[in-house]
């Protein structure tokens, strides 16, 4: 795939009044600079900032706060009482099947032998509550299904299954439509009508304070702690904000996954070459869950079925686990050999058209390509031309597709827009998927391309580079890398502060590493110098190579090696 490079705007963060910073710098007693960045996060005092570096599951909201928290838990404990069968239904993301895997494992131990689960075929049933599922739970004499991260558009699948005397709780984190399913318990707190104070949980994070709120009537249940594991790999591939509730979520999981995590995670995280100990002594990131983890576990859902990943997650045996991935594996290379053929192909379609090139969107479609790779490759294209970007294919006799959007447009409004020559939709702002008839397809192309053409900034075309401040290297030194260290798990809405450095130059060491990525040892002349890597910028090599000054700006990341460990500038970006 190509590394050209992309322009980027790059933006600085809006200054801060010295004096605060200095007055939060001298209570925490910490550099004017490590303070400044907490105020640019929105944490002004010393009470803000402890709860910032020291999270406490006890700050976590109380679960009967979000609107029908008490039915659900009044039609599961009917549900233990009477004996009934439950289904646990989700989607085949990882946000879904970590929901999965967390809410089997709960009623595992509170009700042996009554619990199932069932993830859709997403080539077969496609997104969200199918009708093959409902008829599935009526196979196995499942008088409740409790859905997760799907279900608040489903009005037809509940109606079909109060037909069958089924009754729903629906666990969900998308927007709602105008009607709410008619389902026993309707979780999600983006309801307009909800009142739960945080509104950005994953879809297994509304399943988590589900098994709060059951923790609190049902004394005798395991800890909801132990599964934060789960929650915290929700949270880092679904791109939830990790502030508020989502940051305490994410803190703990991450610990434990640095600690006691489940035999699926630990192993996921390790098999890849992101998740590898040949760095030991580093711990584990949000980025490795993201990089190495997810990818996997999608996978499964993408090319065969979610339900191995659900399986993964939920084993206690190492030597089951050890096997089930071996097959996830397996699909994962077949899935990275998809993302090549078809970001290759759709590439190839801006070639021989000018009007594409030209145009604010991209909608491309192609009968013959992978559904469940369709998401990748809009991510990819999207990164190529920086602009909304969909994705199709033909499914069922029918197009179906993802959305991925840039900074700044909300895709999910302009799907809104298009709603009437769309069957299904739904997402966020960033990322949709949709299906159409395929008819349809031209004019939702022309459509689409209006919308955004008339609504988006014309900077949202362009890629930023959001830098928290400009410092000189001689400023990273141990004490300032260990606070910092201490603003992490990192994400959406705390994202790893970058850093501008202007006029640096070269040592001497520059080269290619992996064909595009260019590696160096940047700093001043008689000063400090520092190792780093600007992934893709092979074109730099030359300008670097002559020393010419340069300006960067980078985030902090450590090198371990031969027992040492240094940090290194991991490069956003490089200007001459």
């Amino acid at each position: 795939m190509s590394s050209q490079y992309t322009p980027k705007r790059w933006v600085m963060l809006p200054e801060v009044d010295d004096a605060t910073i200095q007055t939060l710098a001298e209570q925490l007693s910490i550099d004017p600079r490590l303070s400044k960045m907490l105020i640019q996060r929105g944490i002004a005092d010393y009470d803000e900032a402890k709860r910032f570096f020291r999270p406490s599951l006890s700050e976590l909201h109380d679960p009967f706060l979000m609107k029908d928290m008490d039915k659900a838990v009044a039609r599961i404990e009917a549900a233990l009482e009477e004996q009934e069968n439950i289904l646990i239904y989700g989607d085949y993301d990882v946000d879904g099947t970590t929901a999965v895997a967390l809410m089997y494992s709960y009623f595992r131990n509170v009700c042996p032998g009554k619990i199932h689960f069932y993830i859709p075929d997403r080539h077969l049933e496609g997104y969200g509550i199918s009708f093959l599922g409902i008829d599935k739970a009526e196979e196995l004499n499942c008088k409740l299904i409790i859905a997760l991260d799907c279900g608040i558009r489903s009005i037809d699948k509940v109606e079909y299954a109060t037909s069958k005397n089924i009754d729903f709780i629906i666990c969900d984190h998308h927007i709602p439509g105008a009607t709410l399913p008619a389902a026993v318990a309707v979780l999600d707190p983006k309801r307009s009508d909800c009142p739960y104070p945080f509104k950005e949980l994953s879809g297994c994070g509304v399943g988590f304070k589900l098994i709060q709120a059951l923790k609190q009537s049902i004394p005798n249940a395991d800890i909801s702690e132990q599964w934060l594991d789960l929650v915290a790999t929700s949270i880092a591939a679904d791109i939830v904000p990790i502030v508020g509730e989502n940051r305490i979520l994410a803190y703990f999981g991450m610990q434990q996954i640095n600690t006691n995590p489940r035999p699926g995670i630990r192993m996921l995280l390790s098999s890849g070459k992101e998740g590898s100990k040949k760095n030991p002594d580093k711990e584990f990131s949000i980025s490795d869950l993201v990089f190495s983890a997810a990818p996997k576990i999608n996978a499964a859902g993408r090319i065969d079925h979610g339900k191995k990943a659900v399986e993964l997650l939920i084993t206690q045996d190492n030597a089951t686990a050890e096997q089930i991935l071996l097959q996830i594996n397996v699909q994962n290379s077949r899935r990275k050999d998809l993302d090549q053929q078809m970001t290759s192909e759709a590439l190839a379609f801006f070639d021989s058209n000018a009007a594409l090139r030209s145009a604010k969107s991209t909608v491309l479609f192609k009968k013959e390509w992978h559904k469940g790779v369709v998401g990748i490759v809009a991510s990819r294209v999207m990164e190529k031309y920086y602009r909304p970007t969909i994705i199709l294919t033909e499914s069922n006799g029918k197009a179906t597709g993802s959305a991925r959007s840039v900074k700044g447009f909300d895709v999910h409004e302009a799907l809104v827009a298009c709603s009437d020559l769309l069957e299904q939709f739904g997402g966020h702002m960033f990322a949709a998927g949709m299906t159409m008839p395929l008819e349809n397809v031209e004019a939702f192309q022309k459509r689409f391309e209006e919308i955004v053409s008339k609504t988006i900034k014309e900077e949202s075309l362009t890629p930023e580079v959001e830098i928290d401040m400009e410092i000189e290297l001689s400023d990273i030194n141990p004490k300032f890398y260990r606070i910092l260290k201490q603003f992490a798990p990192f994400g959406p809405g705390n994202m790893a502060p970058v850093f501008l450095t202007r006029n640096l130059i070269d040592n001497g060491t520059a080269k290619i590493v992996g064909a595009t990525h260019l590696k160096a040892t940047f700093g001043k002349q008689n000063q400090l110098f520092m190792d780093a890597i600007a992934f893709g910028r092979a074109d730099m090599l030359l300008p670097v190579s002559k020393k010419i000054p340069v300006d960067i700006c980078y985030t902090l990341d450590e090198n371990h090696w031969n027992n040492s460990m240094t940090i290194q500038l991991m490069v956003k970006d490089i200007k001459c």
